[in-house]
């Protein structure tokens, strides 16, 4: 089927805040016409704040909609329906049919114009007339949407539509629908009033004995004290806001974290009893060795028992290989998960099985994303052995670990997290002298300062063995003398647009990065991840010269 683009006369026709958002779903690649492919329902927070608070509300608007045929429909800060409501047939069939459910993205970049997309990039209340909409199949609604904004952060929370058919639209749907938004937010605002109330007094409580960064997080706040604002960078806040989103299951755990300069840390975790979503984080830099831990943070010892696994995980190419070798006590047995594959399960468990007869040393089991559940079962049960060697997992990034690989990272008290090259800059000027001195043709080789000043802007997305490979090319171009900008692949020779930056620009460049490839390039989620609207992070991604992630 032949595509149907929107001609300049269809665009001058309409009103300036429709026309631009027709020209968006345009450039967005939305057809006027078809299916709509790209609206698959996702998973969503049924028990997240904006549905808590709407909920009385909406029970009470729809009560006093039943029979006139008009819709509402709830959308969340990432743009996605939460809750759907109607009791006309016609409508009903209508919307399931086009697939707008529960779940749904309803953003512009999905289905074109529509009530609560053109909301989230107009950041204003919206009326949609049936032919105003972009998609035709859409145009037999009317719809009014309205942005729910939180009355403290004036975050836009979601938004509110109501929708009919075109023949059942009403003029009074911007007074009604503006009603129960202001009573929405009101609800809102008690909600959090209650909820920050509980997160400040634990925030004040642990600032109070502890010299330590403390850090409490909530679902709309950050609070931060004098030894934390010192201590960690905007990227090392991006990074600990992903754990107070996802908080851990007991009431306290101590995780292992590396700071953007490259210095590990302990971070305790605290849950907030009742601060939804609250936490309390207490980050200590460890200035000890790799194997010792601060005494504050000290696990008790259980001298009859073996100690709990350690967890090295981290995007490919961060070092976990090498970290999980510098963690153990020697003598040490690796275990690959290529093994397994390549001689089969039975060999690979039949070696391990014998390794953790012993009762001294280390067993290392590399990357436990890729193990199959039955080794994977195999492991756990093995963890829970009274007398057993210290046992170190590797693996890919905790967070996008699922299943049995997820159970297993969980018996890892402690763990070790490993940042991108590209948020460790400062250490790429000792990491590419070390690599260098290992393959250099002689001792007189060395790296210049222009070189250097390459290597430390460019994003390595490979990390470590990125860094590694261009190292070993350009010194097998030179037998002695300096490496200059032209022993480096063409590639490496322009630095990248973080050149320019200054160290601070740098970091924030890092942390919107991180957040838009933890969500797969997904603003609406990176925005809300990082605390901005997304007009904003649009705004912050062309000003800090972003292209690619």
């Amino acid at each position: 089927m032949t595509q149907r683009t929107t001609t300049s006369d269809e665009i001058s026709d309409v009103r300036p805040d429709i026309a631009a958002s027709w020209r968006r779903a345009s450039l967005a690649g939305v057809e006027h016409s078809g299916a709509f492919e790209r609206l698959v329902p996702g998973d969503f927070d049924r028990n997240g704040s904006l549905l808590v608070g709407a909920g009385p509300v909406l029970d009470q608007l729809e009560a006093s909609l039943v029979g006139t045929g008009f819709s509402t429909i709830l959308g969340d800060r990432e743009c996605r329906i939460v809750r759907r409501w109607d009791d006309d047939p016609r409508t009903r069939e209508g919307l399931d049919v086009l697939n707008i459910r529960e779940g749904a993205s309803m953003l512009e970049e999905t289905i074109g114009t529509n009530a609560i997309g053109t909301v989230f990039e107009t950041r204003h209340p919206v009326v949609i007339h049936g032919s105003e909409h972009f998609v035709e199949s859409l145009r037999h609604f009317s719809c009014y949407g309205h942005p729910i904004r939180h009355p403290l952060t004036r975050r836009i929370e979601g938004v509110l539509d109501i929708s009919a058919l075109v023949e059942s639209a009403s003029p009074l749907l911007p007074p009604l629908i503006a009603r129960a938004v202001h009573d929405i937010e009101q609800r809102l605002l008690d909600g959090s009033r209650i909820s920050e109330k509980s997160l400040l007094a634990a925030f004040q409580e642990a600032s109070g004995r502890s010299k330590h960064a403390v850090l409490a997080i909530g679902e709309d706040i950050v609070m931060s004290n004098q030894a934390a604002s010192s201590l960690l960078s905007s990227s090392d806040i991006a990074l600990l806001r992903v754990l107070g989103d996802d908080p851990p299951d007991s009431a306290d755990s101590t995780l292992r974290f590396t700071l953007e300069t490259g210095r590990p840390a302990d971070v305790m975790v605290t849950r907030v009893p009742g601060a939804r979503r609250g936490v309390l984080l207490r980050v200590v830099e460890r200035a000890c060795g790799p194997h010792l831990t601060p005494p504050a943070m000290s696990p008790v010892k259980v001298p009859d028992r073996a100690p709990a696994p350690t967890l090295v995980c981290g995007p490919p190419g961060t070092g976990r290989s090498t970290r999980a070798r510098e963690l153990g006590v020697l003598p040490t047995k690796v275990f690959h998960a290529a093994t397994a594959l390549l001689e089969g399960p039975a060999v690979w468990a039949q070696e391990f099985e014998s390794a953790m007869r012993r009762t001294s040393g280390c067993v290392v089991v590399e990357s436990i994303d890729l193990l199959s559940d039955e080794l994977l079962d195999l492991v756990i049960d093995r963890v829970g052995r009274r007398s057993r060697p210290q046992l170190i997992f590797t693996s890919g990034p905790v967070e996008a670990l699922t299943g049995r690989a997820a159970n297993l990272a969980g018996t890892a008290i402690v763990r070790d997290e490993l940042m991108t090259l590209a948020s460790r800059r400062s250490e790429i000027p000792g990491l590419a002298a070390s690599m260098l001195a290992e393959v250099a043709a002689s001792d007189d080789v060395h790296l210049t300062p222009g070189v250097i000043h390459a290597l430390t802007a460019q994003d390595w997305p490979g990390n470590l063995s990125e860094l590694k490979a261009v190292i070993t090319f350009a010194a097998g171009r030179r037998t002695h003398g300096g490496i200059a900008l032209t022993d480096l692949p063409d590639h490496y020779r322009v630095a990248s647009s973080a050149r320019s930056l200054t160290t601070r620009e740098r970091a924030e460049r890092d942390a919107v990065v991180a957040a838009l490839r933890a969500f797969d390039g997904n603003k609406v989620q990176a925005a809300r991840e990082l605390g901005m609207s997304r007009t904003t992070l649009y705004t912050r991604i062309r000003q800090l010269r972003i292209t690619s992630y």
